[in-house]
């Protein structure tokens, strides 16, 4: 995901102890009962949490959630669709890599994302964006750096040392084949903006995440057909974003209703019920195409919101006719969902309650991609919010506020561990009655 058009959906359903389904948002005959034929214990598997759920506890100020999640911290946690790996689990592992999604997975969530683009022989792999290999990838370190549309141009210094023009770059899954794309290596996604080669530029890691899982022989890049075997064989659903392409279409006779159709005809050519699979677009005759051509499917289609700002958001109205278009689920970005009260407590948003008047289910994008809170100015994510966030701990309040106020069925993270302790440990209580402050 990145900052994109959402989706809607209805206030009820909020999660459970154990698994949190998007069922009771769209009719239940589509949504599957369970995670997968087998369960973690039968494959073995066990979810793990590492360390970062109790040090967030620890860190949040005092008082009633506090001490009903610190209650919890012993408890063995549970798989939970209430969960969703945001590109896996890309806070330390490289985006959209084999990698990333088993980390996810191990991690506790029940849904894990694919972001869909194509390659140049019209094969679906999973990129956030098409035009992202520069700073996602290892190819400016390789032969294929020859294939990007802007090739390196570094950065421009002043002599006091200011930056003039940041380094750039900028190459394209359409410009190479399946067989050269799977010759990449992920990275974690970033660029040194003062980089004056091209070693420079792939060594740009913030220091809040790590390269530790992105050396030579990780790092693995996956077509949008291994995601789906991967994700079978884990037992999880599945969540894939058809992705804006960077080329004009059609692209070489291929449509946007051919690369709509590709996305959902490679879940159907892999047995995958539609119960298991949530399509997302920002572009809303996306989301259409698929209601109204493949409405299994379509049925749980998300849209996503695009808005920068809360000035740019929909209107009740114009949230009406979505929802009157069919479509059952919209995802705005966390800051469109949160307000402010007189106490500087979080609230549900204007936005949001206006998204349960109309009857959409709701999925908030995406926790974690901001770095430490601590330090002020926590950006995009946290617009409307942030003069209430100090510290690290109060994310666990975001998600709060999030699940039994706003009432959103599930939650993209970066760290889905963070999201799945919160989802094992709390039951859904609405118009909750302790305060932070």
């Amino acid at each position: 995901m990145g900052t994109m058009r959402q989706l809607a959906g209805k206030s009820i359903a909020l999660i459970t102890a154990i698994v949190i389904g998007l069922g009771s948002i769209v009719p239940s005959q589509v949504i599957a009962s369970d995670l997968g034929k087998k369960s973690d214990r039968e494959r073995g598997h066990s979810v793990q949490l590492g360390p970062r759920p109790q040090y967030l506890v620890n860190d949040m100020e005092e008082g009633a959630l506090k001490e009903e999640l610190q209650a919890c911290l012993d408890k063995k946690p549970k798989r939970t669709l209430f969960s969703i790996g945001h590109r896996g689990a890309p806070m330390q592992f490289p985006e959209h890599t084999r990698e990333s999604y088993e980390a996810g997975y191990r991690m506790g969530a029940g849904i894990l994302e694919c972001d869909v683009t194509f390659t140049r022989d019209k094969e679906l792999v999973c990129r956030h964006a098409q035009n992202d290999l520069a700073t996602t990838t290892n190819i400016l370190l390789t032969d294929l750096a020859d294939t990007c549309v802007k090739p390196f141009t570094p950065a421009v210094i002043a002599d006091d040392g200011s930056l003039v023009s940041p380094a750039s770059a900028e190459c394209r899954t359409s410009e190479i084949t399946l067989t050269e794309f799977r010759s990449l290596r992920g990275k974690m996604d970033a660029f040194n903006p003062r980089a004056q080669t091209p070693e420079e530029f792939v060594d740009g890691t913030a220091d809040w995440r790590t390269d530790l899982y992105s050396g030579p022989d990780s790092g693995t890049l996956m077509t949008h057909a291994e995601s789906i075997a991967l994700f079978r064989k884990l037992g999880v659903k599945m969540t894939p974003e058809l992705k804006a392409p960077s080329v004009e279409m059609p692209f070489d006779g291929f449509t946007q209703e051919d690369f709509a159709r590709k996305m959902i005809d490679e879940y159907r050519a892999a047995g995958v019920p539609a119960r298991d699979v949530y399509p997302q677009s920002f572009n809303r005759d996306d989301v259409l195409y698929w209601i109204d051509n493949d409405p299994a499917f379509g049925r749980q289609a998300v849209y996503l919101e695009d808005a920068g700002s809360p000035g740019e958001l929909p209107d009740l109205a114009e949230l009406n006719e979505d929802r009157a278009s069919g479509i059952n689920i919209v995802a705005p970005p966390i800051f469109a969902l949160l307000a402010l009260d007189a106490d500087n407590n979080l609230v549900p948003s204007e936005y949001a309650e206006n998204l349960k008047e109309s009857g959409f289910g709701i999925i908030a994008w995406s926790l974690e991609r901001s770095g430490m809170l601590a330090d002020g100015d926590n950006g995009f994510y946290y617009q409307t919010i942030d003069e209430a966030i100090s510290r690290e701990g109060d994310v666990m309040e975001v998600i709060d506020t999030l699940a039994r106020d706003v009432g959103v069925s599930g939650i993209f993270s970066d760290w889905p561990a963070t999201v799945s302790f919160y989802a094992s440990c709390v039951k859904p209580s609405r118009n909750r009655t302790h305060r932070r402050r």
